[in-house]
């Protein structure tokens, strides 16, 4: 038990949860924006699957760290340039995220509205869980790489893990609550989805981009859409208006 008197592990256990936490910003706008597709009584189940799914592939992928690692060598060159297992499933996992980022933005304005039938919600429950388990697939194996280059303690990076992801069950029913209430947060969500799958291909081909930028971008576009929705919202208490509401149709 000395190593709980050691600072340094202290430190990097805090340093890699937090980092945990601002990497599974897009992992659980996604899990969210997905989930409030589902029926009111099923989002609560969905969320609590979905981010157990995202903390046992990342601490399944810690546990494979040697295979993980060897998903950095080069499998074949294409065009001049060495293609790796990495590169594979960041390429694929961002078009993933960037098809249906745009087709959730398109059936949130232009869907047609339909009535599910109760096997229909039982089908989309297990469509979303399986969608859901397929991005945290591409978002753990970041973070698992990340986490790797950070600490060299196993046993500390799996404790990261699951408070990062235990934080992230107890806030992820607020963001998805405000991210749903509110369209243009929805859309703004959206788009920042689409600039991460734009990276997750850039990155495939050895583009780096510091996810900083794309952060800070979020954060100061966040903070101007917060003081929007503060006026609307009292304009339209003034003149007792509805506030727009997006579709809820779950696109094929």
């Amino acid at each position: 038990m000395e190593w709980l008197a050691n600072p340094e592990i202290w430190v990097a256990f805090l340093t890699l949860t937090a980092l945990e936490i601002v990497l599974g910003i897009d992992n659980i706008i996604f899990i969210s924006i997905l989930v409030s597709r589902l029926p009111k009584e099923q989002q609560p189940r969905a969320r609590f699957f979905g981010l157990a799914l995202a903390m046992v592939t990342r601490i399944l992928l810690l546990l494979s760290i040697s295979w993980v690692m060897r998903l950095t060598t080069d499998l074949f060159v294409a065009f001049g340039h060495g293609i790796s297992g990495r590169d594979l499933i960041l390429f694929f996992g961002g078009l993933f995220l960037l098809f249906k980022s745009t087709m959730e933005i398109y059936h949130s304005l232009e869907g047609a509205e339909e009535q599910q039938a109760s096997g229909g919600k039982a089908y989309g429950f297990m469509g979303i869980i399986v969608q859901i388990a397929i991005i945290d697939i591409v978002f753990s194996l970041d973070s698992v790489i990340t986490a790797v280059g950070l600490v060299d303690n196993v046993p500390v990076m799996v404790a990261a893990i699951i408070i990062s992801v235990v934080v992230m069950m107890l806030s992820a029913s607020t963001i998805s609550n405000f991210i749903d209430k509110h369209p243009s947060l929805k859309m703004l969500a959206l788009s920042f989805l689409i600039v991460v799958g734009t990276m997750l291909v850039a990155e495939a081909f050895e583009v780096h981009v510091p996810k900083g930028y794309v952060y800070f971008a979020m954060a100061f576009s966040l903070a101007v859409e917060a003081i929007n929705i503060r006026l609307r919202g009292a304009m339209a208490r003034k003149q007792g208006q509805e506030p727009v509401r997006l579709r809820k149709d779950t696109p094929e």
